[in-house]
């Protein structure tokens, strides 16, 4: 029983030292550190809290960096601007903070198309993708997206 993974991410920001306690206690791959950020005028990327509501002073790639030093075992990046828009994901970001840290990035918010799927990893070199509005809505099937995806080279779970 139980659960494998836990997503922090307000509280993470609120409280940084919740990130290393919590990975020193159930250890970091069960600590998942959520990041949702829109682009700025910079041509970086702010985090967000409160489900994108509320700006921070907060460089996305950055804190990716700090939650990785703190102990968390994957983030799951989500791009307010892409999300819900079924445009794809935001490759930019996604590649920014999958070369800055060295554990697993997972990518949400913009799939409409398989293709946005293999772009995730293909071009951004993530490691697991979250789609919501294509499934929900029967665009596509898990199955689906898991054989395209599998024809195209990625390695996936059966």
């Amino acid at each position: 029983g139980g659960c494998d993974k836990v997503s922090i991410n307000t509280a993470a920001i609120q409280d940084s030292d919740l990130v290393k306690r919590a990975s020193r206690r159930f250890g970091n791959q069960c600590i998942v550190v959520a990041i949702d950020c829109r682009r700025n005028d910079d041509g970086g990327w702010t985090v967000y809290t409160h489900g994108g509501r509320k700006a921070t002073e907060l460089d996305a790639v950055v804190w990716a960096g700090k939650v990785q030093d703190l102990g968390a075992g994957e983030i799951l990046l989500t791009s307010m601007d892409a999300d819900g828009t079924k445009d794809g994901y935001d490759l930019p970001l996604l590649r920014a903070v999958a070369e800055r840290v060295h554990i697993p990035v997972i990518a949400s918010g913009g799939a409409g198309e398989l293709e946005h799927l293999y772009q995730a990893f293909s071009e951004a070199n993530v490691d697991a993708v979250l789609a919501a509005s294509i499934f929900h809505y029967g665009i596509f099937t898990v199955s689906q997206a898991k054989k395209y995806l599998a024809e195209n080279g990625v390695h996936v779970r059966q």
